[in-house]
This record gives structure tokens, sequence and C-alpha cells, in this order.
């Protein structure tokens, strides 16, 4: 029985229990759910320091864990349903009911309340926090600190209404594979954190992302659509433009998207394979 490793909870013989009958195992046991309080958390392909970054976890998000082993965590994450392992340390429990939302591309969050203190981290758009007290303009998260109101929004409001304009946030951002903030972040995790901040739940990787929305012609391509490569994507600014974060640059960019189709099978990577409408 074939299953994508990407968002399937097993490793070796242990399966997440709601599995059972679906995939074989040895053992099926429930999930510990657990949270990511560390400013943001490496998901990894294997237990290791320097094992691949495949994803990367922010503060806030839920992380349903199946084992440990040398310091790190085996689970899911229930964001986006990505699988891998995450530093043991960067994780606490019980999850906590996420109250508000980072709308700030970045923010700090300080030991007081007040901007001259000492900041205990720096925060991502779409860290999720949960409020647990206001003084002035500042509020106080949970295994956090305090965070300037205005950079937070109520669960379930404050979205965006254009995902190419959050994309273009990131200008200059360095490039990051397997990222997902404005501190570094790849192609995907851009178009992820996009469609996020407009809420709209996206998934992890391109070949995911393909499957998204409606296909449409490269001729009807305008602001917010999707140009796929194999194992690379870009979101249009208008029928000519589009935003990408990609190796060639380092960084997230700007580029004419003739320029980047010819640049891109030069290379060796061919042709677009897919135009998608999210």
């Amino acid at each position: 029985m074939s299953f994508d490793r990407r968002l399937t909870l097993i490793h070796e013989d242990v399966a997440a229990r709601g599995l059972e009958g679906l995939v074989p195992a040895r053992r099926y046991v429930d999930p510990a759910a657990l949270q990511v309080s560390a400013p943001a958390a490496p998901l990894r392909r294997h237990p290791a320091d320097e094992a691949e970054q495949e994803s990367r976890l922010l503060f806030g998000e839920r992380f349903d864990v199946l084992l440990e082993q040398d310091g790190y965590s085996f689970g899911q994450a229930a964001r986006d349903g990505y699988v891998g392992w995450v530093p043991a340390e960067a994780l606490s429990g019980p999850p906590i009911l996420p109250t508000h939302r980072v709308t700030a591309l970045r923010t700090y969050a300080f030991s007081q309340a007040n901007i001259k203190t000492t900041p205990v981290g720096l925060y991502s758009l779409n860290a999720l926090v949960t409020i647990e007290a206001t003084e002035g303009r500042f509020a106080r998260a949970a295994r956090a600190g305090w965070f300037v109101a205005e950079h937070l929004a109520p669960i379930g409001t404050g979205f965006e209404t254009d995902p190419a304009g959050v994309a273009l946030r990131f200008l200059g951002a360095p490039y990051l594979w397997g990222g997902r903030e404005s501190l570094g972040l790849d192609c995907s995790g851009l178009v992820q954190q996009a469609l996020n901040a407009c809420g709209v739940a996206c998934p992890r990787d391109t070949d995911m992302q393909a499957a998204m929305g409606s296909a449409i012609e490269a001729a009807e391509l305008t602001r917010g659509d999707l140009v796929f490569w194999k194992g690379h994507v870009g979101m249009m600014l208008d029928e000519a433009r589009l935003v990408h974060a990609n190796g060639h640059h380092m960084a997230t960019v700007v580029e004419p998207l003739a320029e980047a189709i010819a640049r891109i099978d030069a290379a060796g990577a061919g042709q677009p394979t897919a135009y998608r409408r999210p």
C-alpha cells in the first residue's frame, strides 16, 4: 500500500490510531497534542540537527506527536498536515486555544508592556497567540510576552484580501529551503503564507498546491494566479510579472514571467507545468 510520507503519521511500525485499517503497522497509538512554544521551529526529515529542513512551524501551531527520539518529536502539523521531526524543546503542552494571529510581517514580543524592555522573541506573520491580558497598546500572550496589539488580529478576522500584495511584503526576504517566514522561506512557503494571511487554507509543497483551485490558460493569468514548474511556484502580480522566492536569486523577487520561463528552461527545469487560480 502506498501513501504520502509527508502527510501520513506513521514511522516504521508505529502509526496514529486514526490510520488503523488504512495503513499497515504493528502498533497504533493516540498522538499527544502539543504546541510550538518557540518563535519558530524546524521540521526535519530525520531526528538530527544536520538533517534536511522540510518545513518550519510557527509559534502557536499545534503539533501532534507520535513518538520521541534523540531529542526530537515525530508528529504532524495540524495546520497543513505536514509530518516530520521537530526539536522537542520547541514544543509545549497541552495546547492553548489561540485567540489571535500575527498580522505584521514580523514583530517582537517584549518582557513587559514597554518597547524599551527586553525582547523575548521575534514572531512571524500567521503565528498564533493566546492573549491573556492587555495594558494600553500591549497584549500579553501565553508562553510568549507582550505584543504591540496593532500587530495582532482576533482569530477569524483581519484577513488580507490580496494574496499578491501579501507576497510582496516578503520582497527581499532570503531564500531558505523549508522556510515559512520573512527571515527565510522557499517558493511554496511564500505562496502558503500569502494565502493563509487571506484566510485561505493552503498545503505545504508545490505538487500539493498545484491541485488547488482551478486550471487556467497562460493567456488568462492575472493578479494572484499561480504558475508552476516542476518543484517551483510563483504568484502573478499582473499578466506579465510574478513574485517568487527562488534559489537563483536566493531571495524573494519580482521578475517578468517571460524572463523567468526562459531562465528556468535554460537551467534545465523545463517549461511551466500548470497555471492555477487558487
